[in-house]
């Protein structure tokens, strides 16, 4: 009786907390702003010691997992609703370089070393202070960094370069299935995606692993083999 008792706990846990990820959008852990956070950790002491101790009446728990749960929607809601309240209750954006020069005092609000923002500038590729123009720290702990301009790369528009549109490319047959609805969406048939994969030396639609097609009508075909020792590649 203990173990199914302990079974549906998890299992009513586990849906309640899966109602939290949805209410709390698609983030990830780094992400989390500092309540979401906190949030986080209470909800796994609650819920460990429920599962953990199956004498511990559920009610109570299922009760603490759902109040956790409105307070953090409520919390979210007014944090969008007041950008005051957000500020009072995150660490907010925290411009901690600006001009090549480190601001002190918002290093120390933020409790970030000297060291700690050159290994956050190394990570992303900058080795000289003085190509930052910003580096911010999010609410989530990350640093933002705008490089000078005489510093960042020339882009197209810079060249003032014309650049062809590039969109998604569109999937047509995954795994052997054919996905129709795209083909018909790109005017195109079963039958022209046949011809197109015997000029590719592949007989049957089982035989495609993964097609696609771009925005400029180049196929990518992945064709399914059988499973080989890839260590034989690397043998002289």
């Amino acid at each position: 009786m203990e173990y199914l008792k302990v079974t549906f706990r998890i299992v009513t846990i586990m849906a309640l907390l899966l109602v939290l990820v949805l209410v709390t959008g698609r983030r990830k852990l780094g992400e989390l702003p500092v309540f979401d956070f906190l949030t986080i950790i209470i909800l796994g002491n609650v819920v460990g010691a429920d599962i953990a101790d199956p004498k511990i009446p559920q009610l109570p728990t299922a009760y603490a997992v759902v109040l956790l749960i409105g307070i953090q929607y409520l919390m979210s809601y007014a944090t969008i609703k007041s950008r005051k309240f957000g500020r009072r209750v995150s660490f907010g954006p925290t411009v901690i370089i600006q001009n090549g020069r480190f601001i002190k005092a918002n290093m120390k609000r933020v409790r970030y070393s000297i060291e700690n923002i050159l290994m956050f500038l190394r990570e992303k590729g900058i080795f000289d202070i003085n190509e930052v123009e910003f580096a911010i720290v999010e609410d989530s702990g990350n640093v933002s960094v705008m490089k000078k301009t005489q510093f960042q790369p020339a882009t197209p528009g810079d060249m003032k370069i014309a650049t062809k549109y590039k969109g998604l490319t569109i999937p047509l047959v995954v795994d052997g299935k054919v996905y129709e609805d795209n083909l018909q969406k790109l005017n195109l048939d079963k039958v022209w995606l046949q011809q197109q994969l015997i000029l590719n030396n592949i007989n049957s639609f089982d035989e495609a692993f993964y097609v696609d097609i771009n925005t400029e009508g180049n196929l990518c075909i992945s064709k399914t083999v059988e499973t080989v020792n890839f260590m034989n590649d690397f043998i002289i």
